[in-house]
């Protein structure tokens, strides 16, 4: 089965937004999601426009406040309206737990959904691995021999170079879809997804000469 490439991170407000929406279209289009959690501080570093800190306080106000009020009433999905309490917490653990899934070929779909809305709608710790036990078994999966490997050298490993491949490939932030290689920077592309699916656009990218 072809592949659709996700490179997100399991804090990822955005991707919360669109994950519901994103697995439905992969679905439809009998697509298998290649998850890629990544470090998305070094990424942001890296290529992306710059900290939400470094921006005017009507930019925040606008797109990490009434642009996810938007988008999240658009979706028919429920989000808080304020940023989560452990949003500052490490992401190893929580990435690492679902690039452990996907080592051992477990359906992770469910699981990374999961995390994006405990943390979202719930206000849950991502950090905490009894949280993430707790998701983990609620969607049906064994969470302890993933989070016992969520930390190893291999699984960071791992980590490490979906971020230093999604720095390399130009990713933005998170989410960021890639479709046959062609590049979806945001939720909000989920549409142009949906129809590169089914009818690849025409040009190239990264844009040739």
């Amino acid at each position: 089965m072809a592949e659709i490439e996700y490179f997100y991170s399991a804090h990822s407000a955005f991707a919360y937004l669109g994950s519901k929406r994103f697995m439905v279209i992969a679905r439809a289009a009998k697509r298998r999601i290649d998850h890629k959690p990544i470090d998305l501080d070094r990424v942001v570093e890296a290529t992306g426009p710059g900290w939400s800190g470094d921006r005017t306080p009507s930019r925040r106000a606008y797109f990490f406040g009434r642009d996810k009020q938007h988008w999240g009433e658009f979706r028919s999905v429920p989000i808080m309206d304020h940023r989560p309490t452990h949003h500052d917490n490490d992401m190893a653990l929580a990435n690492g737990m679902i690039i452990a899934g996907v080592e051992r070929g477990a359906p992770v779909d469910a699981l990374s959904h999961a995390m994006l809305e405990a943390h979202w709608r719930d206000d849950a710790d991502l950090a905490d691995g009894d949280t993430l036990a707790s998701l983990g078994t609620k969607v049906g999966l064994e969470p302890m021999p993933l989070l016992d490997a969520a930390l190893t050298p291999h699984i960071q490993a791992i980590h490490e170079a979906n971020t230093e491949e999604a720095i390399r490939r130009s990713v933005f932030g998170s989410p960021t879809y890639f479709v046959g290689g062609d590049m979806f920077y945001g939720q909000d592309r989920l549409e142009l997804v949906e129809r590169a699916l089914a009818k690849p656009f025409a040009g190239d990218w990264p844009p040739v000469g």
